[in-house]
């Protein structure tokens, strides 16, 4: 699928592209990215579409997703741990 197309399923679901990724607990940035790519990923193409379609038959899918609970996933590994606030205001 398209950014494009991505894009026009986000208009038939009636949610923004910001609400959708807190939804589904993705990175904005992360869904933004696919659009220098010009190809959205199939898990986040199934997952659109089904959401303008349930939105067309009137199903409220936001409150679905919401009891799922999902958590976002948190970057590890060495180069992604958090500075306090001290530590970054003393590198400026």
């Amino acid at each position: 699928m398209t950014f494009i197309e991505f894009k026009k399923l986000l208009l038939d679901a009636e949610i923004s592209l910001p609400k959708f990724s807190s939804l589904i607990k993705v990175s904005d940035k992360n869904l933004q990215s696919y659009k220098k790519k010009d190809e959205v990923p199939n898990a986040i193409a199934a997952v659109v579409r089904c959401f303008a379609e349930m939105n067309k038959h009137g199903m409220d899918y936001r409150e679905l997703i919401k009891d799922l609970e999902l958590k976002a996933k948190v970057k590890k590994g060495a180069g992604f741990a958090r500075k306090s606030k001290k530590e970054t205001q003393e590198n400026l």
